[in-house]
């Protein structure tokens, strides 16, 4: 294992299944490490700002806010905030949404789990 520092990730789902599948996904990933979880907006925000990932996986529709307000809450503050958001939704709309606030990829939550990790990858990387 090489010196480098973990990519920390930030988990934000209302789905407490999907929060520990995501958990299990980054949890085998050698390169990575699930900092904290949010189970809503206000959450996500707070969270973000206690541990400052490099990584945010932002459901797009949580119970108080729409994962879009909350992703322009967290890049009003931290302009180089690194967000993929998730979705069970396939919609254009939303994903060019999502890209103008500041998301760095929109993924469907049925991708395969190796692609999650290596989108996490991808975009730590800046890519």
């Amino acid at each position: 294992m090489s010196d480098t520092a973990p990519i920390r990730i930030l988990s934000v789902d209302d789905n407490p299944f999907l929060r520990e599948g995501i958990a299990a996904i980054i949890e085998i990933q050698p390169d990575m490490v699930l900092v904290s979880q949010a189970v809503d907006g206000a959450d996500a925000i707070r969270q973000f700002r206690a541990f400052q990932p490099d990584v945010t996986l932002l459901d797009l529709r949580l119970p108080d806010a729409s994962g879009i307000e909350v992703l322009r809450s967290i890049r009003a503050e931290f302009p180089n905030a690194r967000v993929i958001m998730l979705t069970t939704f396939e919609d254009e709309i939303e994903s060019e949404r999502a890209r103008h606030a500041g998301a760095c990829r929109y993924l469907l939550k049925t991708m395969p789990p190796n692609e999650l990790a290596q989108t996490i990858r991808q975009v730590h990387a800046g890519f």
